[in-house]
């Protein structure tokens, strides 16, 4: 079928002066600014765009702005000849005042998620985001209380499953990473868990339950994000988890998912951003009176530390983790944060003496963090990349090669983005040592699960 010329369109960039290429440049320049890194588009898109076809969100709205500020008066992709437009670029960035408003937000995130939309896609992380979240998180009361009255009683048994297929997703993840199993997760979120939080009929106690539930799966589907290194994405899912925390009245997995988020800047290189994050969570653990908690916000805050060379708040940190781990009673506190252990807490502490430059204090703690749960196999491969490279550091070629080679035999089998990055960060740090044969062998078969960019 031929399409209709886009008269609308035409009849703008004449009246405007845009030149194809000037146009096509603004709005590549304007999504950047919007933190939309991944627009292409070329002289070509607009001639296409003019003779009828419809581009996808966001070049609706950018375009719109872009007409607005040239021709001095307001334009909407309607005059513009172009539907979309509706949905905003900063979707789930915003941590919202109201239970209701808050479902809303976060119901047209999964569901643009899944949707693929490439607003999402092409996404950055934005400290001010983030920042203002954790501030919200800490500051604002819930507005309203979280309860529907619609046409499908909620009740225990939807809550159980919510919780049970989030534990299954949970665990396929560790197994195989996220680029496995994301897009079912979000679907689910998307065809189950929508429905129940917009349609259902519920009071405040089941509405708290139904709203822990869907914190869980929300900030797993931002852990599966983050895991394939889509870092606006991730951000937008925590940001929205934090929310449905804060409609829970959950201060113990608002804390956890504020640790999520601090775990993320420091692998992005915002180990300030880090230590605010690090800190809210802290507060929110102290709270909930969360030993196990308040022991990773610390050993996040010492991570940020090392990342920034600053060993005495390393060492200050380090310490008030070891005080707040040995008060914990694994038995008693909540199964989302069973994961953190001897072995979890000895691999940041790795982490930490790396960044720093200790290597044989690395080494002795990344051993350490071998004794840990086999279930979790991408976080082994982590380990075991974190342990050669400490012996790299070290200069113990034969023992950086050994273990080296047993992470990229668990790198093979899992879909992980974050995976091919310690892949890559291994081959770093072992390229000063190439000249022995052993080394030289390991980073070309480095080369092959982690081509350089």
């Amino acid at each position: 079928m031929q399409r209709e010329p886009n008269l609308l369109l035409r009849h703008l960039v004449a009246e405007a002066a845009f030149s194809h290429k000037g146009l096509a440049r603004r709005l590549n320049d304007l999504g950047a600014a919007r933190g939309l890194m991944g627009l292409r588009y070329d002289h070509s898109s607009v001639l296409r765009w003019m003779a009828g076809q419809q581009p996808r969100d966001p070049v609706p709205t950018l375009l719109a702005e872009i007409f607005a500020l040239k021709l001095g008066r307001p334009v909407t992709s309607e005059d513009l000849g172009m539907a979309g437009g509706a949905t905003p670029l900063d979707l789930g960035q915003e941590f919202t005042h109201s239970w209701q408003e808050g479902v809303e937000t976060v119901t047209a995130l999964w569901r643009a998620d899944m949707e693929r939309r490439r607003f999402l896609l092409d996404s950055a992380f934005a400290v001010g985001a983030g920042s203002a979240g954790a501030l919200r998180w800490l500051t604002f009361p819930l507005e309203g209380k979280p309860e529907v009255s619609g046409v499908r009683k909620v009740g225990a048994p939807d809550i159980a499953a919510i919780r049970e297929v989030t534990r299954s997703f949970g665990e396929l993840d560790n197994r195989f990473g996220g680029g496995r199993v994301r897009s079912a997760v979000v679907k689910y979120l998307d065809s189950a868990v929508a429905p129940l939080l917009k349609e259902g009929s519920y009071g405040e106690a089941t509405g708290r339950a139904l709203a822990s539930a869907a914190a869980e799966v929300t900030r797993l589907a931002g852990w599966m994000a983050y895991d394939l290194e889509q870092h606006g994405l991730a951000q937008r899912h925590l940001i929205q988890a934090l929310s449905l925390a804060r409609g829970a009245g959950d201060h113990g997995f608002g804390g956890e998912i504020l640790a999520g988020m601090a775990h993320q800047a420091i692998y992005i290189g915002q180990p300030r951003h880090a230590l605010d994050l690090a800190r809210a969570a802290q507060l929110s653990a102290r709270r909930a009176q969360v030993p196990s908690l308040l022991a990773e916000a610390y050993v996040l805050e010492a991570h940020a530390h090392a990342a920034l060379s600053d060993g005495a708040s390393c060492a200050l940190a380090l310490h008030e983790a070891d005080l707040a781990f040995d008060r914990r009673r694994p038995d008693e506190e909540p199964e989302w944060i069973r994961y953190f252990d001897e072995a979890y807490l000895a691999a940041k502490y790795a982490h930490c003496f790396r960044d720093l430059g200790d290597g044989p204090q690395a080494v002795r703690y990344a051993r350490r963090s071998l004794d840990m749960d086999g279930r979790f196999v991408r976080g082994r491969m982590f380990n075991l990349s974190l342990l050669a490279s400490a012996h790299a550091l070290c200069g113990d070629v034969e023992e950086a090669c050994q273990v080296g080679t047993s992470a990229l035999d668990l790198a093979v089998g899992l879909q992980s983005v974050r995976t091919r990055s310690y892949v890559a960060d291994l081959r770093k740090r072992l390229e000063p040592l190439s000249r022995e044969p052993a080394v030289a062998v390991l980073v070309r078969r480095s080369r092959e699960l982690a081509p350089a960019a």
